[in-house]
């Protein structure tokens, strides 16, 4: 099941902000994430605040319909323009995920999408992503959406081997993620990606292989590859306790991450963050980009989380709850917490070093600049950028991210 939300203070019944979280906005992007909560099926290693039908039977009746979902979405999407007031800036970057965003009609989610832009307006150069399933989508589907105003898709692929899917749980067929790829560029979408998963119990070397090879010879111009985690809760890890299928170990995941990169790198892809890499400047994830970099986002939706000037906080997880909040007119936001100097200090080092620019060592204190020095001896980080300012991390110092992290944080 979802996981638990964090602890924090309690959200203001109309949703507003202090003042300082206004300070300075217009020189940070603005970007909306629109999560949508419903999956035909629960796959085995999920536990992000998704639903399906028999999860949300009698738990929440009409408001947890996703037959409603949109116009619910588009209350908060109103919500914020009331909560951000005579905020000037347009709209950068737009991600609706899930869940399954392409459960829902594609003129839902053009629908959700021209709330934002009749509320806030889209920037020129706006990049708009959905995620999507694989068997959700279809050419006319694809069509609508792009004509709708979407130009990225994400399609969840994560291997091209059935046996690895059938683990995963995963509904779709090898194969079709492939086609959808195809579907998506005669549709006219600017950029595709290719989600894939590492480190399934039963997964091989050479099924990791087949499976690179099967996303690039589809022509994406984006791919993430992420190693697969278990989440207590979770089905897989029950199974996993049980003795049904074994545990992957770390060394496993770095074999895997080493073919990744050699196999993309070959192929003309550059990293850009530790799990995800792109064939230009171009096909990098803008709105991901805003997370790492600590920029302004409304997360609207059930479980949602946003961050506007160092103020962060997170929705009720339920629909019908979340449904319920906006229909009495209040905000959804179940918690907040307001960042102080330190914390945005260190969430800084945590998410920029994972980046190709890597971070500035001005963000380090004396001591992780000493981590910082042995992690350049070491090997773990570039030796040209650091005599420049910047800790980037090598490719060992990738397989090593959250080590150096926690070293140089101090």
């Amino acid at each position: 099941m979802p996981s638990a939300l964090p602890d924090g203070e309690p959200v203001p019944h109309d949703g507003s902000l202090p003042a300082s979280a206004r300070a300075d906005a217009e020189s940070r992007p603005l970007g909306f994430y629109l999560h949508v909560p419903y999956c035909a099926t629960r796959c085995g290693y999920c536990d992000f605040n998704t639903y399906t039908a028999t999860e949300l039977r009698g738990t929440g009746g009409v408001l947890a319909s996703r037959d409603n979902y949109a116009e619910t979405l588009v209350e908060e999407v109103r919500l914020a323009r009331k909560v951000l007031g005579d905020d000037p800036r347009p709209v950068r970057t737009v991600f609706v995920g899930g869940g399954t965003p392409t459960l829902l009609p594609a003129a839902d989610l053009v629908r959700m999408l021209g709330a934002i832009r009749d509320e806030f307006g889209l920037a020129d150069d706006a990049e708009v992503t959905t995620e999507a399933n694989p068997e959700s989508v279809d050419p006319a589907y694809l069509a609508e959406l792009r004509a709708g105003g979407f130009n990225r898709i994400s399609f969840g692929m994560q291997s091209a081997r059935q046996h690895v899917l059938k683990i995963l749980d995963r509904t779709h067929t090898p194969g079709r993620p492939e086609a959808c790829v195809a579907e998506a560029r005669a549709a006219g979408f600017d950029h595709v990606n290719l989600d894939l998963i590492y480190g399934t119990p039963g997964e091989t070397d050479d099924d990791w292989r087949a499976s690179l090879d099967a996303a690039l010879g589809a022509g994406p111009d984006h791919v993430s590859a992420y190693a697969l985690i278990v989440e207590e809760g979770t089905q897989l890890a029950r199974r996993i306790r049980r003795g049904e299928v074994p545990m992957t170990d770390d060394d496993v995941h770095a074999d895997r991450y080493l073919i990744a990169d050699e196999v993309l790198g070959a192929a003309g892809f550059d990293w850009y963050e530790v799990s995800n890499w792109a064939t230009s400047d171009a096909g990098r994830c803008l709105h991901n980009e805003l997370y790492w970099r600590g920029a302004d986002w409304w997360g609207a939706g059930p479980g949602a989380h946003s961050h506007v000037g160092g103020v962060r906080w997170w929705n009720v997880k339920h629909p019908g709850a979340y449904a319920a909040a906006l229909a009495e007119g209040r905000s959804p936001g179940a918690g907040r917490e307001l960042l102080s100097a330190e914390d945005r200090r260190v969430e800084r080092i945590l998410l920029e070093l994972r980046l190709r620019e890597g971070c500035p060592l001005s963000l380090l204190r004396p001591a992780g600049l000493a981590a910082a020095e042995r992690a350049l001896s070491d090997g773990l980080l570039e030796r040209e950028p650091f005599t420049a300012g910047r800790a980037v991390l090598t490719l060992r110092g990738r397989l090593l991210a959250d080590a150096v992290v926690r070293d140089v944080v101090d």
